[in-house]
């Protein structure tokens, strides 16, 4: 499982070193919270699936995971000072946004998939705060296209419940109300 969150993360330093070296060819499309509706992950499990088996092939590829650790590591500090001096609105799968959108949801994804790989880790720290708060942000504007407020809840617990890591508690789903029935907002 770690090794297959480690793959995921590399892809998505990979996307990141491709959007900082692709300048859009008009202005953004999508923005940090749109740009998960139009992943449409959540609707498409048979695509989920398929991705889920790529990266576990492509993590398994590696003898030692301490080698694809090394990837990932020499491939994100490559993707961050690419993006640094990335152009200010890139294309990425097919959208244009701009850059710091582009940092946002890369923030977004890290800090869920932080939260996965520390979950069976008790007292091991969770994502940063800058970083837990690009997913908030993430949540906040999908639980407002989605017609609902979003909670007064801990950071780490909207994070954990808005992408279906965690389900709500029986309270929990009373205040979100019908917004309740839309979740995971981000998966």
């Amino acid at each position: 499982m770690v090794a297959d969150l480690v793959a995921h993360l590399l892809l998505d330093a990979q996307r990141a070193l491709r959007a900082a070296a692709t300048p859009a060819d008009g202005p953004p499309d999508t923005d940090a919270v749109t740009y998960w509706r139009a992943e449409g992950a959540p609707d498409d499990p048979a695509g989920a699936l398929a991705h889920a088996w790529h990266v576990r092939r492509a993590a398994s590829a590696y003898a030692r995971p301490d080698g694809l650790l090394a990837v990932w590591r020499d491939t994100a500090a490559a993707a961050v000072r690419a993006v640094a001096a990335a152009p200010p609105v890139v294309a990425t799968q097919g959208h244009r946004l701009r850059r710091d959108d582009l940092v946002a949801t890369l923030c977004a994804e890290a800090a869920a998939h932080h939260l996965d790989l520390v979950v069976d880790l008790p007292g091991a720290p969770g994502p940063s705060p800058d970083v837990l708060a690009a997913l908030v942000r993430a949540l906040d504007g999908l639980a407002a296209l989605a017609g609902g407020a979003p909670p007064a809840w801990a950071p780490e617990r909207w994070a954990l419940v808005g992408t279906g890591r965690e389900r709500p508690t029986a309270a929990e789903a009373a205040g979100l109300g019908p917004l309740a029935g839309r979740l995971p907002l981000l998966g």
